[in-house]
């Protein structure tokens, strides 16, 4: 992993969509100008991705602290949201291909328990929306329609679909032990 250190706030009027191809395809850029700085990753194949959480235009922060998640929380009970998961491939060749994948999720109505006890939990801490769906936010999800892994993170199926479409040998290792 090469972390980028980018601001992440969303420009005026920018749409949860947009937001989140932005900040996938700066991540992929900012990896791709550092992995070409480094011998050992000649030819690397460099990925970026974001994750933004929307309620209509809303665009949901990464929560920092407790009163962030439990406004998201208090916003997303009882109703539908959705997540918006931008993936950006850097290509050995310094070509950049860009898919997104939004999923629409809808929460329970949450008791003010059920809130407490999941800030308590602190998986909250620097999701989008203030939640964690691969955790204990799971349990909150009454429906989703569209990709789970892309709310977890990492749409595996766009993943793999843009690695194989630019040549990496995605399924090479699948049946080598070693």
């Amino acid at each position: 992993m090469l972390p980028t250190d980018l601001d992440e706030a969303p420009r005026k009027n920018e749409m949860p969509r947009s937001l989140a191809i932005r900040l996938a395809e700066e991540k992929a850029r900012a990896a791709a100008v550092v992995a070409a700085t480094r011998p050992e990753l000649e030819g690397a194949y460099v990925l970026g991705a974001d994750t933004v959480v929307s309620v209509g235009r809303r665009i949901l922060p990464k929560c920092e602290v407790s009163a962030e998640a439990e406004d998201c929380l208090r916003l997303l009970s009882g109703r539908s949201h959705r997540v918006h998961t931008a993936l950006c491939l850097s290509t050995p060749k310094h070509k950049l291909r860009t898919r997104v994948v939004e999923t629409r999720v809808r929460f329970k109505l949450l008791s003010a328990k059920e809130i407490a006890a999941y800030l308590g939990s602190g998986e909250w801490h620097d999701k989008a929306g203030g939640y964690a769906i691969q955790g204990l936010a799971g349990a909150f999800v009454l429906r989703l329609v569209g990709s789970y892994s892309a709310v977890v993170g990492l749409p595996l199926y766009e993943t793999v679909s843009l690695l194989g479409g630019e040549g990496y040998p995605v399924y090479a290792s699948w049946a080598d032990p070693h």
